[in-house]
């Protein structure tokens, strides 16, 4: 079990949503770069595929913004270690995180104004800087 999943069936992105592994689709295969005859045998690279349009396990609002934000389907490729396993575990993380990040909603920015005191200290400062300046002047009318 990994961090990605709930009990083993489950993917959990939110709090709100958790994704049966039975929508995902896997697909292996030989990783290639360097790794001798290991890497030319075995499947270890994994790819992860999700249907967005087609899943019973959005809600209306979560469709249209995964939609809206990553298409009709999410795509994800581990091929960072020589487990498969491994690889498999890193895709559903990666998968989880992409999809969370894709549903975050950014809260709005409320305007703010600068306290009195904040106000006053600036004003302090550049006085207090124009008289160091000040102080360093030679006057050239004497």
């Amino acid at each position: 079990m990994s961090a990605a999943t709930d009990d083993g069936r489950t993917v959990r992105v939110t709090p709100s949503l958790a994704i049966p592994l039975a929508e995902l689709q896997f697909r292996f295969s030989p990783s290639g770069g360097p790794g001798g005859q290991h890497a030319n045998k075995v499947n270890t690279r994994v790819e992860l595929r999700f249907d967005v349009a087609n899943s019973p396990s959005l809600g209306p609002r979560q469709r249209a913004r995964l939609l809206d934000r990553l298409g009709s389907e999410v795509r994800v490729v581990a091929d960072d270690e020589r487990s498969q396993v491994r690889n498999r575990q890193l895709a559903l993380e990666r998968f989880r995180v992409r999809v969370a990040d894709a549903l975050h909603i950014e809260k709005p920015r409320r305007p703010t104004r600068p306290s009195l005191g904040a106000k006053e200290r600036r004003l302090a400062a550049k006085r207090h800087l124009s008289e160091r300046k000040r102080a360093r002047r030679t006057d050239l009318d004497d």
